[in-house]
């Protein structure tokens, strides 16, 4: 495996383990059982430029997110209650968020270091719709 892939992987977990613990108190997104994963609601293999946004990446439930294939009609519901329909609306309109995302050496070392550090912080309770 080349650095990349490793990098991708390492900040994968780093940040869906902040996103578990911002969301540890609000359940699961779609129907608010205890948090298992970090459930993305456009999915990052075929969203890739949104794998790392925020606002697409909340606590699921093993069952919403694996067994029902993310129960994306609720999970919408609960995107809007959380963070308000203009905000998931400009999220489903992003334009860039079907052109595939070629993550590199920087970008991914930078979302380590942001998550890692958020998580030192406790910083973990903010949600905004950056990419990194």
């Amino acid at each position: 495996m080349s650095d990349i892939p490793k990098l991708l992987a390492k900040a994968q977990i780093i940040f869906n383990a902040w996103v578990r613990k911002r969301d540890a108190d609000l359940g699961c997104i779609s129907c608010g059982a205890a948090i298992d994963h970090a459930g993305h609601y456009l999915s990052q293999g075929h969203y890739s430029a949104l794998r790392f946004t925020e606002v697409n990446v909340n606590g699921q439930c093993i069952k919403c997110n694996t067994y029902l294939h993310g129960n994306l009609i609720n999970y919408r519901k609960g995107l809007v209650r959380k963070y308000g329909a203009e905000v998931v609306e400009r999220l489903e309109s992003n334009t860039e968020r079907r052109v595939a995302h070629k993550w590199d050496r920087l970008e991914l070392e930078a979302i380590i270091q942001k998550y890692k550090n958020e998580k030192k912080s406790n910083k973990s309770k903010g949600g905004n719709d950056n990419n990194s």
